[in-house]
């Protein structure tokens, strides 16, 4: 081999390695970029005072907190909508957190309700959850899990759990200034449900689903008479 060959191989070499370099120096960015969005207060117990902190920026009706890491820190859109989902399970809040911490799972809600009414925080309001298989829905919506209380079937919920939901959505819509919950049966109402979005769930359920235009009306009427 002469020497030109050798420069020419050496440089091929040095190419390659630059690039590799380069390319992982952009992975590595996009990853220190994505990572820092995350806030610290995220996917750990935490403090009492950050507890407080917490629940003073989202609901007071919160009776758990873990925070999940799956989520875009901050939404893009103003808080416009409530999307309802159901848990297809009577799993508790705690368990709810742990799945939603998972990283192979990559979803998460704002919201839960339990099946004795508790309420649960995972993402805060002021970021968007991984919900409803339509980011452009979840970064304008409030998304909220509702344990069943019975598996399969109508996926019927408890009389505390609905309450509970209809507590936290009227107290969701006056804090963000929406007057009025519209369910249209679609996607152009601004109180939506999971199957809306994806075709082969029947998520909320046929319980929730036919009680949606009756928590519509429930949760409109008792902003009137706040006003």
């Amino acid at each position: 081999m002469n020497g030109k060959s050798q420069t020419r191989d050496y440089r091929g070499i040095w190419i390659l390695l630059w690039t590799f370099c380069a390319l992982a120096g952009v992975v590595l960015a996009a990853w220190l970029i994505s990572d820092a969005g995350i806030p610290d207060i995220v996917d750990r117990q935490l403090t009492e005072e950050e507890r407080t902190k917490v629940i003073s920026r989202n609901s007071p009706l919160i009776d758990y907190i873990y925070l999940s890491p799956m989520a875009d820190f901050p939404r893009k859109e103003p808080i416009r909508k409530i999307t309802i989902h159901h848990m297809a399970d009577t799993i508790s809040l705690e368990r709810l957190g742990e799945v939603f911490a998972e990283q192979d799972r990559r979803a998460s809600a704002n919201y839960a309700v339990d099946i004795e009414g508790g309420i649960a925080l995972y993402v805060e309001e002021r970021n968007r959850a991984w919900t409803s298989s339509s980011p452009e829905n979840d970064h304008q919506a409030v998304t909220i899990e509702v344990a069943n209380d019975e598996t399969g079937g109508d996926w019927h919920v408890s009389d505390e759990s609905y309450e509970a939901l209809i507590e936290l959505c009227t107290d969701i819509c006056r804090r963000n200034g929406i007057q009025e919950l519209i369910y249209t049966g679609d996607a152009e109402g601004n109180l939506t449900t999971h199957k809306m979005f994806k075709a082969d769930t029947i998520c909320p359920g046929p319980y929730l689903e036919s009680r949606m235009s009756e928590i519509a009306e429930t949760v409109n009427r008792r902003l009137q008479e706040m006003d």
